[in-house]
């Protein structure tokens, strides 16, 4: 792991040490990502597009720009995080084929993440990380992951 990496992880982690927060961002962080991408996902592409690649659109577009990003700040959690990205490509298909319309359902558990989120950080008594740096909002699900890694020990 890039030793900013480490950097940003253990920045992230001192405005997470509470246990219900650690618990609750262990839940709603993955919570949101699925749900980012799902509104993503929901941006219309041009029909030539859509017929070539269906699975190509801008949620497919963002994971596969995440996993780069993942891997080159830290390359052993960025292999699971590519691992995880080609189980939310099925996932949020899966979504898009319910009765509700995908940009509901993600718009709905997009809003229960970060309400979770926020109860978990008045517990904590410390204001969310990406009020200081926004690459925090990048960073949250890498520290779901090294915490994963870390239970199952894993190097990350």
């Amino acid at each position: 792991m890039s030793t900013q990496a480490a950097q940003l992880l253990a920045e992230y982690s001192v405005d997470h040490q509470n246990p219900f927060n650690r618990g609750i961002h262990s839940i709603c962080v993955p919570l949101i990502a699925i749900a980012l991408i799902g509104l993503l996902w929901s941006v219309p592409v041009p029909d030539t597009l859509a017929v070539a690649a269906p699975w190509l659109n801008l949620g497919t577009l963002a994971l596969a720009g995440l996993c780069v990003y993942y891997l080159t700040l830290a390359p052993r959690l960025g292999i699971g995080m590519v691992l995880i990205a080609l189980a939310v490509v099925p996932l949020v298909a899966a979504m898009d084929r319910l009765a509700a319309p995908l940009w509901l359902t993600a718009l709905l558990v997009f809003t229960i993440g970060w309400i979770g989120q926020f109860i978990g950080h008045y517990v904590e008594g410390r204001r969310p990380s990406f009020f200081r740096d926004l690459r925090f909002l990048l960073i949250g699900p890498l520290w779901v992951l090294a915490k994963l890694y870390a239970a199952l020990g894993i190097r990350a």
